[in-house]
């Protein structure tokens, strides 16, 4: 299904978005049509009140109005918005000491989110996402008005990382797979490493011969995991002068995939910070019902149902 409601900071820049913020005259008439916009937080007040640069006029957000909450919206939630574009719709315009004022709400802007778009999300569905912000057991993503799923850190690659600021950095956009909605909590659950190609697809970019740039993800006692891109790794002999995190040159010696396997030989490593991966997304649909990451020729099968 097409989707309007896009994570903060996708309708920030787009030429709509500016006309309705022009004057009061075009922001009254997104409060007419009931539109959802946006515009930077520019401040968060003692009583924990948004105030929003509009352009045109001062916008104030309530803190009740701030997110959909179940109970009372927590302060670090309204502090947080602070610097960035948030999504609202305009509730009133009213004069406050003389001047124009404009009364927004998020928690209105989010909740057509959630019943027009997120509740119709079934898995499988591919959905535009931001990255919000990281713990060693995930990523959090928003997937729509800042609306926020998890994604749990061994879906974000098949390539094995120890935190997910290894892939990911705050406020990438992103594409991600719905895994799961729960109906009584109302969360979404999404996926990455399904969009990042199989194994066959990933393999296809190299050759027994080359050498390539990869990344250390792990290092064992009988060989060093290398990645070569995020949904591909290979193993290397063990070496004692090697540490995860390093950037590393390696030859490739064999490609198996009878066995899902490339054989590597490191030429030559370095410790500096790695070196950002721009993952290549495989999957172009708007939705895939079943993901086979292992090749038809290997007997052990690694694949993703959605159901």
């Amino acid at each position: 299904m097409k989707n309007t409601y896009k994570p903060e900071g996708l309708k920030f820049m787009t030429t709509e978005n500016r006309e309705y913020l022009y004057s009061q005259t075009s922001l009254e008439k997104a409060m007419l049509q009931d539109k959802i916009i946006e515009a930077a937080a520019t401040m968060c007040t003692g009583d924990m009140s948004l105030s929003v640069n509009l352009g045109c006029m001062e916008g104030i957000m309530e803190k009740g109005e701030t997110a959909l909450s179940d109970g009372e919206v927590k302060d670090i939630a309204v502090i947080t918005r602070v610097g960035k574009p948030v999504c609202f719709k305009v509730m009133s315009i009213e004069k406050l000491h003389g001047a124009p004022v404009a009364f927004l709400s998020r928690r209105m802007a989010q909740q057509e989110c959630m019943e027009n778009y997120i509740k119709m999300l079934i898995p499988g569905d591919v959905i535009d996402a931001k990255v919000t912000h990281l713990e060693p057991f995930g990523a959090f993503v928003d997937i729509g008005c800042g609306i926020v799923s998890l994604m749990p850190i061994d879906s974000i690659s098949v390539s094995r990382i120890s935190h997910p600021k290894d892939r990911f950095r705050t406020g990438m956009f992103i594409k991600a797979v719905v895994k799961s909605f729960d109906e009584q909590t109302e969360r979404v659950c999404v996926s990455h490493k399904e969009l990042l190609g199989t194994w066959e697809q990933n393999v296809e970019k190299f050759s027994i011969g080359d050498t390539v740039a990869g990344t250390v993800r792990s290092v064992e006692p009988y060989g060093i995991f290398v990645e070569l891109t995020p949904n591909l790794a290979g193993l290397a002999e063990y070496r004692d002068d090697i540490a995860v995190g390093d950037r590393a040159a390696v030859y490739i010696k064999n490609i198996i995939p009878e066995k899902m396997k490339v054989k590597l030989v490191i030429v030559d490593s370095q410790s500096d910070e790695p070196i950002a991966d721009n993952a290549t997304y495989f999957e172009t649909r708007q939705h895939i019902s079943e993901w086979i990451y292992s090749p038809s020729v290997c007997s052990k099968v690694i694949k993703t149902v959605f159901e």
